[in-house]
């Protein structure tokens, strides 16, 4: 298996970047028919997605956007494009104000 681990600090704060990560939840189950399941808490919520070839989470704080994705066998052949997707939803979801 290959993983994925993508981190960005941001200047969101919790309530945006919860926003943020549910909206890209919402996009990956209706463009890739990932299953995910989002989990709010006091401090730092998980989202936790599955699906297509793909297992993880995504741990959202006030500062700091994290995931953690394992990627199965042909997923793993398109790791360097996921990957890069993901790098870029990332960097874009940092970057709203």
């Amino acid at each position: 298996m290959s993983n994925i681990l993508i981190e960005r600090n941001h200047a969101l704060g919790l309530p945006a970047a919860r926003q943020h990560a549910q909206a890209w939840a919402d996009k990956a189950t209706a463009k890739f028919g990932v299953e995910c399941r989002y989990e709010s808490g006091e401090a730092e919520d998980l989202l936790h997605f599955s699906g297509n070839g793909m297992d993880g989470q995504l741990q959202v704080t006030a500062e700091r956007l994290s995931l953690r994705a394992e990627l199965g066998f042909l997923a793993a052949m398109f790791q360097e494009k996921i990957e890069a997707k993901l790098n870029e939803q990332f960097d874009e979801m940092v970057s709203a104000t």
